[in-house]
């Protein structure tokens, strides 16, 4: 049903009443007024097209249409004043009869009225489309839920339901005023959660996003699980008390085994207190059994607020799990004095070297129990750094063991000399070290034709065995690498260690080198460095650095492990480094010297630090070694004595000892007629002679003087 518009009536009406006048006035009444008003009104509407044409404004058609009406009905005003009574068949009234029509029909003045297309009120109204019901939301029946839990649905419903989850049940963690966890179900069985945050969970109860956790549902007799669940823990309050008070293992997680922590991935196992030792353990694991330990202990300091203080603080990794110690004083600026029941060796040949950080004992070996051989030793570190103390505790517990002890040195010095008393010998040059090592390869080849008593047949040496003819003989080389680059004597020293150290084993000698470094360009051939890993415990000292001395450790490891750090001195840190700066103070000076500190590299490659024991040479060391001094057996004296390799060996170089003199008119102008070679000796001879001397070398001016050289040089 439509209505027509009241204006639109009235118009209508008007053309309707306006024809007749339009028609009748004109005829009968030519002067009459009602013309002149007609007239006028046709002139303001051509004033009004004129203006509309003339305006810049949009809508110029729409006015023209409006003022139509009164210019045509002026227009018939005229033509029917002007024709001849109502003109050729009635003319005037047609024309007034269909400007009526017109306006009856068009409504030119009502439609163009209308602006910004407001619809007619004649059109049809549209009747409203009903609304949509909206989706009903699948609720949970009143399953007699605790008051907790209803309270929780409805603020979870006031939120809209997010992810589409329903809130099965609510409980209150003991203790807590506003911590809860939630068990959330996705709302149609069946379906997955998705798309929940834990944002949208803290925008629901109102509380940070950082103090809610999802966690997934494990499925449990009586109640499913799967992704069809999932567990939210609320939990502002814990979090407060977390960040103001936390526990040893939540600042343990948060600050230590979190992803950008000091060992990430790990979880504090328990924290214990020494008081007696004064010291605090943390052990902790990898959360994940198939991961290694990654440690920053500067981060792990500072995440458990400890001094970042590395006389201090020390970490000990084994396998996944590994230990962090936190001393109140420096441990290992303590001394350890070495006694004779400490290093009496015991049935497997181990005796107490040293202690570690934690008090606990380090054993080093005399000879190997397990592989029935002697054993060797490598011993590292720069001067001062406690390499001869701890040839005093080595050589003291190889003698209390009954074996022989040879010690060779560079440069005399007052240490060496006092352990001299103590040994069967022991001399202070390179000629004296090339000696020591010849005689030793030497006896080599006479223990091997040594007949056992028992079946009067030769055998390899088996430690501890009472039935064996000779001793273990230990053969010390210090400062190994300046005697191996020798000008005159670093060849034979060089050859004959190494051979020592391969043959040596299965003839009960053992070879100890000592230097500052472990590695082939300083005179540890790889082949010796080899022997000496896998037939000993490495010793290594301060290196002068904390790179040196790990460098140093790891090239006698066959998988690197972290090595220890050894400073240059241990001293606790003090105050503020800053705030002296700003005050303008000097840096406390209350170092502890580090001598005596070392990395020891035990057997299944792992490195140890430990302090050795103190040998005090300002006292008698009679204390520690036995009354009696061991000594080589008659019978290999007398065999070394057949090939020329046992006197005094301080005295100077015999002629022809390590290579034959030169023949009488050669001068040595040759360049190249005498050849050295390790090994040799009296009735043994060596081959090379001593290098010619710079002033005697050939002088070269020519290209044929050149080849003539080259050719010399490779005995061509």
């Amino acid at each position: 049903m439509t209505t027509t518009p009241r204006s639109v009536v009235l118009e209508r009406l008007a053309y309707t009443l306006a024809a007749p006048v339009l028609a009748v006035a004109p005829n009968l009444y030519p002067d009459s007024p009602v013309n002149m008003v007609v007239q006028l009104a046709g002139a303001a509407g051509i004033g009004g097209w004129i203006l509309a044409a003339k305006s810049d404004e949009s809508g110029a058609g729409r006015k023209i249409l409006r003022w139509s009406p009164l210019v045509l009905a002026a227009a018939i005003d005229v033509t029917a004043k002007t024709t001849m009574g109502w003109g050729p068949y009635g003319m005037d009234g047609l024309l007034a009869a269909g400007w009526a029509a017109a306006g009856y029909l068009v409504m030119p003045f009502s439609r163009h009225a209308r602006r910004r297309h407001r619809p007619a009120l004649a059109a049809p109204t549209p009747r409203p489309a009903p609304a949509e019901a909206p989706e009903p939301v699948a609720t949970a029946v009143d399953d007699g839920a605790d008051l907790l839990t209803r309270d929780a649905r409805l603020m979870w419903e006031r939120a809209g339901m997010p992810a589409r989850t329903h809130v099965v049940k609510a409980t209150r963690h003991p203790g807590m005023r506003h911590d809860m966890t939630l068990l959330l179900r996705a709302s149609e069985s069946g379906r997955p959660i998705t798309g929940l945050s834990e944002a949208a969970v803290a925008a629901a109860f109102g509380v940070p996003a950082s103090d809610v956790v999802l966690l997934d549902v494990a499925i449990q007799p009586g109640r499913q699980g799967g992704p069809g669940w999932l567990e939210a823990r609320i939990t502002p309050d814990a979090n407060q008390r977390r960040r103001t008070k936390p526990t040893d293992q939540e600042r343990w997680t948060d600050k230590v085994g979190s992803p950008k922590g000091g060992a990430p991935g790990s979880e504090l196992v328990h924290r214990t207190r020494d008081d007696v030792r004064g010291v605090t353990f943390y052990r902790a694991k990898m959360a994940d059994a198939t991961t290694s330990p990654r440690i920053d202990l500067a981060k792990v300091c500072r995440g458990l607020g400890l001094p970042e203080d590395d006389s201090c603080v020390f970490v000990l990794i084994d396998g996944t799990e590994f230990l962090i110690s936190s001393f109140d004083k420096p441990p290992l600026s303590a001394i350890f004095p070495a006694t004779r029941a400490l290093l009496t060796p015991d049935a497997k040949g181990m005796y107490v070297c040293g202690f570690t950080i934690t008090g606990q004992p380090v054993k080093n070996m005399v000879f190997q129990h397990d592989k029935n051989a002697a054993a060797h030793g490598l011993i590292l570190g720069v001067s001062r750094s406690g390499k001869t103390q701890f040839f005093a505790i080595n050589m003291a517990a190889q003698s209390l063991g009954g074996q022989v002890v040879w010690l060779s040195t560079v440069r005399k010095d007052e240490k060496t000399s006092t352990l001299g008393r103590f040994i069967d010998r022991q001399g202070s040059n390179a000629l004296w070290m090339a000696r020591s090592l010849r005689a030793a390869k030497a006896l080599c080849e006479i223990r091997a034709e040594m007949p056992w008593p028992h079946d009067g047949e030769a055998h390899d040496y088996k430690p501890g065995d009472s039935r064996c003819p000779y001793r273990q003989l230990n053969v010390y080389a210090d400062e190994f690498m300046t005697a191996a680059q020798d000008g005159n004597f670093g060849e034979f020293i060089q050859k004959d260690g190494d051979d020592l150290t391969v043959t040596g084993l299965k003839y009960g000698i053992g070879f100890n080198p000592a230097g500052q470094s472990p590695f082939a360009h300083n005179g540890f051939s790889t082949e010796m460095k080899d022997n000496l890993r896998q037939n000993s415990r490495p010793t290594i000292f301060n290196m002068g650095s904390p790179g040196a001395t790990r460098k140093a450790a790891e090239g006698t490891m066959e998988n690197a492990y972290d090595v220890p750090t050894i400073p240059a001195r241990y001293s606790r840190t003090e105050g503020s480094a800053i705030e002296r700066a700003m005050k303008g103070e000097a840096d406390p000076e209350n170092g502890v010297s580090t001598g005596g500190v070392a990395v020891m590299v035990l057997d299944n490659g792992r490195a140890v630090l430990m302090r050795s024991l103190y040998a005090d040479f300002d006292t008698d060391l009679a204390d520690l070694f036995p009354d009696d001094v061991n000594r080589l057996t008659d019978h290999e004296i007398a065999e070394l004595e057949k090939r020329g390799l046992w006197f005094d060996w301080n005295e100077p170089m015999q002629p022809g000892e390590f290579w034959p003199e030169p023949k009488e008119g050669d001068g040595g102008e040759d360049g190249g007629s005498r050849h050295r070679g390790g090994g040799g000796g009296k009735g043994g001879g060596g081959k090379r002679g001593p290098k010619p001397d710079s002033s005697r070398e050939t002088q070269i001016a020519s290209p044929r003087q050149a080849l003539e050289a080259i050719k010399n040089l490779n005995n061509a």
